[in-house]
């Protein structure tokens, strides 16, 4: 019997344009629910955009449109883009919904009759010019944190700390530049400690990454905050119950449930029955998300189901950022891609293929390096896949007529059944998000048909024997029919190509390895892949330092700084005497009790793991260091601090606490490798 499954992604903002970081997740979501339904899964994949908060409602101020009239173009704009990427969701929504909006109000008010939120009055930054209270984004000033000015009042573009606009330093209204004034107003809290025992319960039954499951115990082990789910008028969002036209759901409370409107609606379009996905807890529910926002479907997510009797998520797969050419996307350099910009110059295909390749099941942050795409789209896709089905395909179609062979080679045998297993490992592998490994299993079957090929040379015997010509080619294209299957979840046009021009049904992964019919003949051949030329490459790089991706960035000065002059000269072995590691970064959270450190779990491969206290707390967010390879000092004498003993040091460069860098290695790059 199959498993009845719902997969979401995280809902992209209705205040930009998509870019290539959304089509990171949305190509590894979309992947992910193919080859579970080629695996005969039940599978759904509910989606929506999100479409509430402040920088939408300042956005529709700017250009003079209802917030309303600017989420229907945005979601427009979206949608169009995610079909050109071939993501198959069942229904892309908004949360701006009628759906959306009666699942809040019912979970906000199970929450409220069970006694688990609060009324309370907190200091909130109001601006006496434009009379009103100012959230998040209504505010801006100097980070907090790393002192960039001009950011906003939720989190800083520069250092991503993330803070209350009450925090922030020189503060003024951003819209009209007022400095705002102290006020008393009353919001409504979640205290989230009161889901301790579920939370617990949860953390140890859903299925997470070791990393993020340590990550978020940190939380929990520190003590959970309570939070605010409410935000004063204006606010583009829903009005709270009793609170019509005052109050709003803050937007990170009404956004997840925009899985379950989207839910809601698909339902009623197509008669399936909402209940057994999201009231029954027989349903299988993953959810697809960036390591930015694990706080909010790792804690209040779970916490907000079940306090309402929703079901709650099975599994919350996290993955890294995207990087382009090993730096962080950046419009002045051309590598901040617009989902639009990259579609107007190469094939989605390629980066569906590349993106897969790279992913795997850990939160690793994935680098979009141009020479390496283009490296790997014409090594594996065009010059092995492609290149085995197009020689036997061509060769049987124009010189044999055809038809295929009703058996093979003996000496193909072996590998044959090597490719057969090689398939039967496929769907273990995507269902755990392995898919880099599953389609290193393609090209492995493609190398080494095409090595059998080479060796058999049926050309040569197309007069001589040409029945064994035919016999060799029927081997190669079945390899390819299975080297299909394996690629159809990344590449469903590949596939549908491979079946038109085969003349056969559509390939999954349990039909796929079985023989050609008796007889069977083959249409004309469909060419599967064209070499990527770089200079299409380097054309999407220049045409993004023209592009946006919505609002405009607050714009840095160019620094001015002076730096420690160097040390006495020393000699190489002062330096030998330091064994410098490899680590990566499997958990951190902040110290109780001290505003400078840190607490990070290391790992160091074959080494073990490290527990190391890290000054870096004024420059660093937790969440910012999760997954990365870092430079530790291994060998370093433990040193016992009030708070633990420090088994090392994280290497990190800066001037003072808060403008500090820390060292980072290329992801490839293996923990407890010893740095030369």
């Amino acid at each position: 019997m199959s498993r009845r499954v719902l997969v979401t992604a995280a809902l992209p903002y209705a205040n930009g344009s998509p870019h290539l970081g959304h089509m990171l997740e949305f190509i590894q979501t979309d992947v992910y629910v193919r080859a579970r339904k080629l695996a005969g899964d039940d599978v759904i994949f509910m989606w929506a955009v999100d479409s509430h908060g402040t920088p939408i409602e300042i956005r529709a101020r700017r250009e003079g449109v209802a917030p309303a009239d600017l989420v229907a173009r945005m979601h427009a704009e979206h949608a169009q883009v995610y079909r050109d990427f071939g993501i198959g969701s069942d229904i892309f929504y908004t949360t701006h919904s009628d759906e959306t909006r009666v699942h809040a109000e019912a979970i906000y008010e199970a929450m409220r009759a069970a006694g688990q939120i609060d009324t309370r009055t907190t200091r909130q930054l109001y601006c006496p010019h434009d009379q009103m209270f100012l959230p998040d984004r209504f505010v801006k000033g100097t980070c907090p944190k790393c002192g960039a000015p001009d950011q906003y009042g939720d989190v800083c573009e520069r250092c991503g700390a993330t803070y209350n606009p009450t925090d922030l330093k020189d503060a003024r209204c951003a819209l009209c530049g007022t400095v705002p004034e102290l006020r008393d107003s009353e919001h409504l809290f979640v205290s989230l400690a009161r889901f301790e025992p579920f939370l617990r319960q949860w953390l140890g039954s859903a299925t997470l990454q070791p990393a993020v499951k340590n990550y978020v115990m940190r939380w929990v082990e520190d003590g959970l905050r309570d939070w605010d789910i409410s935000r004063d008028a204006p606010y583009f969002g829903f009005s709270i119950p009793g609170y019509e036209g005052k109050k709003f759901f803050y937007v990170w409370f009404d956004a997840p449930i925009g899985y379950i409107g989207a839910t809601q609606k698909w339902c009623d379009q197509s008669g399936r029955d909402f209940a057994g996905y999201w009231k029954t807890g027989d349903a299988e529910i993953v959810h697809v998300i960036g390591k930015d926002i694990v706080y909010f479907h790792c804690l209040f997510w779970p916490a907000m189901l079940h306090a309402a009797g929703y079901t709650t998520p099975s599994r919350v797969q996290v993955h890294g950022w995207l990087t382009v050419n090993g730096e962080k996307m950046s419009k002045s350099r051309g590598t901040f891609i617009l989902a639009r910009t990259y579609l107007d110059h190469v094939a989605p295909d390629y980066l569906r293929y590349y993106f897969a390749a790279k992913l795997g099941a850990e939160q690793d942050d994935i680098d979009l390096s141009m020479e390496d795409f283009a490296n790997r789209v014409n090594a594996d896709l065009v010059n092995k896949a492609a290149n085995l089905a197009s020689r036997c395909h061509k060769f049987i179609q124009t010189r044999l007529g055809g038809k295929l062979a009703d058996d093979w080679e003996s000496g193909v045998v072996d590998l044959a059944n090597k490719a057969r297993a090689r398939l039967a490992e496929a769907p273990g592998l995507f269902r755990e998000f392995e898919s880099s490994k599953a389609l290193r299993l393609a090209i492995e079957i493609a190398e080494e048909f095409n090595e059998y090929m080479t060796v058999e040379a049926p050309w040569k015997l197309a007069t001589s024997d040409p029945e064994k010509a035919r016999r060799v080619c029927t081997a190669g294209l079945w390899a390819s029919k299975v080297i299909t299957a394996i690629l159809k979840p990344v590449l469903p046009a590949w596939a549908d190509k491979v079946e038109r021009s085969m003349k056969i049904g559509p390939i999954d992964f349990a039909n796929a390895g079985a023989p050609f019919p008796a007889g069977h003949v083959v249409g004309e051949y469909e060419a599967l892949a064209e070499r990527l030329d770089p200079k299409k490459l380097d054309a999407i790089i220049e045409a993004s330092k023209a592009t946006t991706g919505g609002e405009k960035p607050a714009v840095e000065a160019a620094p001015v700084y002076t730096v420690e002059p160097l040390a006495a000269e020393s000699t190489i072995d002062a330096f030998k005497a330091v064994d410098l590691r490899v680590g990566k970064v499997l958990a951190c959270a902040r110290v109780e009790g001290s505003d400078k450190l840190l607490r990070l779990q290391i790992d160091l491969g074959p080494l073990g793991q490290r527990n190391i206290f890290s000054g870096i707390a004024a420059s660093y967010a937790p969440e910012q260091l999760i997954g990365k390879h870092v430079v530790v000092f291994a060998n370093l004498k433990p040193r016992k601090m009030r708070f633990g003993t420090s088994e090392g040091m994280v290497l990190a460069a800066g001037a003072s606490d808060d403008k500090v860098t820390v060292l980072e290695l290329d992801p490839r790059s293996l923990p407890g490798d010893k740095i030369t």
